[in-house]
């Protein structure tokens, strides 16, 4: 074989080597690009669950305090453990928001302000520190369960899920209330 063979030959290995060394390269930063957003999406799904439950935990909080004060039902606690109970809520709610705000896509995070928004206002109304009917009361709580739906759909999309927990797939429900009290 001559020399110029040869220098093909070896020209042709290196190229083959450097081909597949250039090809792992790819594929391994692809795989760890790929471990590092799937490790993100877990944590934001973490993030997203835990603020919704401190939220829906910070308005059944309120929720008990509200029924005491307006006399509607005997939670067997007094206004000050109830009003404790609030401020511990309200406490693991803002954190459960400080994690949405390091890791939330913007749309779940201006969904998480509406919300937090309406929040404190039943919170307000069940600490009497601004007035309202029980039918506004009512109200309040059902524009934060929309509002908690929106949060849901904005995650969602972040995470990039396909469907949404409203619309025309799933009908608007109400409140669960009991019955009125008859007064005998």
């Amino acid at each position: 074989m001559g020399t110029g063979e040869q220098l093909v030959t070896v020209a042709a290995v290196l190229l083959g080597a450097l081909s597949t060394h250039v090809t792992n390269f790819l594929l391994e930063r692809s795989r760890n690009r790929n471990q590092l957003l799937t490790r993100w999406d877990d944590k934001k799904v973490e993030a997203y669950g835990n603020y919704v439950d401190a939220a829906k935990v910070r308005i059944a909080m309120a929720v008990r305090l509200y029924e005491q004060r307006e006399g509607l039902r005997d939670h067997r606690r007094t206004e000050h453990e109830l009003r404790d109970d609030l401020a511990e809520a309200g406490r693991a709610w803002g954190s459960a928001f400080e994690r949405v705000m390091l890791m939330g896509g913007d749309d779940a995070v201006e969904a998480g302000h509406d919300l937090n928004f309406l929040i404190a206002q039943i919170d307000w109304q069940a600490t009497g520190r601004t007035e309202g009917t029980l039918d506004e009361w009512r109200h309040r709580n059902r524009e934060a369960f929309r509002a908690i739906n929106t949060f849901h759909d904005a995650a969602r999309k972040d995470l990039g899920i396909q469907g949404s927990v409203s619309g025309e797939q799933h009908p608007e429900r109400d409140l669960l209330l009991p019955p009125a009290r008859r007064d005998s």
